[in-house]
């Protein structure tokens, strides 16, 4: 069993109480506009960082992270990237990597709207975290911490944090 951190948009913020929500996590996967190296600094605390970058971040976070990313996790195929869109309306690249081969879990940030969907039509539970940091029109902050175990995703936690 992996416990997994999941934010998105921090946009160069990051506050202790994420921290200390992610505290049990074994992994922190961050879904893009990370805006900062220290905000990843300050994250990984001895923890695996998974991460993306998004439309807002410069060169320094986009020479450490990719667009997308495909990993294993427990035994689940996991694809991360942040403009990824919703089940029903992917955006181009995004639905072109499921296509090659569908994900168990599909990760995306960017609209800084939290959702989670399972997605019949590609097998694949669809997450969006949110967004943790202080730019945007969001009210609410908001991050997920969940476990995976024998390749299923338990225990889903929403952090919600007031502006």
């Amino acid at each position: 069993m992996t416990k997994i951190g999941l934010l998105s948009d921090t946009h160069g913020f990051i506050d202790d109480k994420i921290i200390i929500f992610f505290a049990s996590c074994d992994e922190i996967w961050h879904a893009g506009d990370i805006g900062n190296v220290e905000v990843i600094n300050k994250l990984a605390s001895g923890k695996t960082i998974r991460a993306v970058y998004g439309n807002i971040d410069g060169a320094e976070i986009r020479i450490r992270y990719k667009k997308f990313i495909r990993f294993i996790c427990e035994g689940a195929e996991i694809l991360i990237t942040h403009i990824g869109g919703y089940p029903g309306h992917y955006e181009k690249e995004t639905k072109n990597e499921i296509l090659l081969k569908p994900p168990k879990i599909l990760v995306c940030g960017h609209s800084h709207i939290l959702k989670v969907i399972y997605d019949k039509k590609f097998d694949l539970l669809f997450i969006n975290p949110g967004a943790a940091g202080n730019s945007g029109l969001h009210k609410v902050r908001t991050v997920i911490r969940f476990e995976i175990d024998n390749s299923e995703p338990k225990n889903m936690e929403i952090l919600e944090i007031k502006r």
